[in-house]
């Protein structure tokens, strides 16, 4: 239990901290975001990728009073479901009508508290580093009444806005080794996405969930990060870690997924027992954080490429696929149940390879019935006929700014 005096406090100290941030790169998310009442607005997204300097950025056009409280303050650790109504208290007096809320899944009971604000008429915004933790309490107290976005570290447009770099193949290859994390994009220093990684498993998984095996959660961590762009099974893996069930596998891979550290990405298939029966290719949430966590013996350049191709994708789209049959087709973003974007990925096109990626390309557009589709390369620029289909061949750097 804390006092009206310690809330306000904290909550004194940390707005000033908070408004004397630099608001940085305007992020793309912030053009989708309108603060309703009635509606809590939910940000969620990797560690450190961010959502506070989104949520400044928010401010920026408020006529009301704001409040603000980050609640992995270790000084609010003791809050407790009884300290609300001091927390109600200390809001009233700051006079605010807009309401800002750091990790706030970290309390018990907190959905009820927001659904209160939101009938009282207040806006609300609440951010998180767990994105199933975050859904499964909207769906009590706040079902109908949350509007959900997701914030990645930055996107190729917003890195290069950051370092104030040209659209060229160097600023390419630069954010395919770096990526797009704010703090170690200003140092440099791969310690901090080290540290990073680190703070995630202890912090937002192995303290939250229990866990007492942190090693093999650890040792998994860096298997998933140095094979991106390859498809994983827990049955594969069950016998290269001390984990030996793939139960045990399958829920250490949703703790990795929903804090955002890799992301899964399932084979096409009408059939769900289907997709959840064959392997899901796996894929870091930045480059950076793959640099400087996997354990890997060459640039992979291909799977790079790869990688940032999903995560560009996955910015736009929440049901992407691989297709298989004879062949494999890298990616199907699907909207609304339709294919809207159809994808091979290809470092570099060569007389030795050409006819794999255009057979590859050409049956996923045969079974979705679509005349065009695309190969993403480093650097090349075309267009072929193949066997009846269009296929068009696109840099990176102009696919990033799409």
């Amino acid at each position: 239990m804390l006092l009206d005096s310690q809330i306000n406090e904290v909550a004194d100290r940390q707005k000033k901290t908070f408004l004397d941030r630099n608001t940085g790169v305007l992020r793309e998310k912030r053009q989708e975001i309108t603060l309703y009442e009635n509606f809590v607005t939910v940000i969620t997204g990797v560690r450190r990728g961010g959502k506070s300097t989104l949520m400044l950025q928010l401010l920026e056009n408020a006529t009301e009073g704001v409040f603000f409280l980050n609640f992995e303050d270790p000084r609010l650790a003791g809050f407790d479901p009884d300290d609300f109504s001091r927390l109600d208290t200390v809001i009233e007096k700051a006079g605010a009508r807009i309401l800002f809320f750091d990790e706030i899944q970290m309390l018990t009971h907190w959905e009820g508290y927001v659904r209160q604000k939101l009938d009282e008429s207040f806006r609300v915004v609440v951010t998180g580093s767990n994105a199933t933790l975050l859904s499964r309490e909207l769906g009590t107290k706040l079902t109908g009444r949350n509007l959900p976005y997701e914030l990645f570290p930055f996107s190729y447009r917003e890195f290069l806005a950051f370092s104030s770099r040209e659209n060229s193949d160097s600023s390419v290859l630069y954010y395919l080794e770096h990526g797009g994390f704010p703090e170690y994009l200003k140092t440099g220093n791969g310690v901090v996405l080290n540290r990073l990684l680190e703070d995630i498993l202890m912090k937002d998984i192995a303290v939250r969930y229990g866990l007492r095996d942190v090693n093999s959660l650890r040792q998994l961590a860096v298997y998933l990060l140095s094979n991106i762009g390859k498809p994983v099974s827990a049955t594969g893996l069950k016998n290269l870690f001390d984990l030996r069930s793939p139960a045990t596998i399958l829920e250490y891979f949703s703790y990795l997924e929903n804090t955002y550290v890799v992301q899964f990405m399932p084979k096409f298939s009408y059939s769900l027992k289907v997709q959840i029966r064959n392997p899901r290719k796996v894929y870091a949430i930045d480059m950076g954080l793959f640099t400087h966590n996997s354990i890997v013996f060459t640039d992979e350049a291909g799977r790079r490429l790869e990688n940032t191709v999903y995560l560009h994708l996955r910015r736009k789209y929440t049901e992407l696929y691989y297709f298989q049959d004879q062949r494999e087709c890298d990616f199907i973003a699907v909207y609304k149940g339709k294919p809207v974007e159809i994808l091979q990925v290809c470092y570099e096109l060569t007389d030795l390879n050409r006819n794999r990626e255009f057979t590859g390309l050409k049956e996923a557009l045969d079974f979705f019935k679509e005349e065009k589709g695309r190969i993403i390369t480093f650097h090349q620029k075309d267009t072929f006929k193949f066997h009846g289909k269009v296929i068009e061949v696109v840099p990176l750097k102009e696919f990033l700014m799409e």
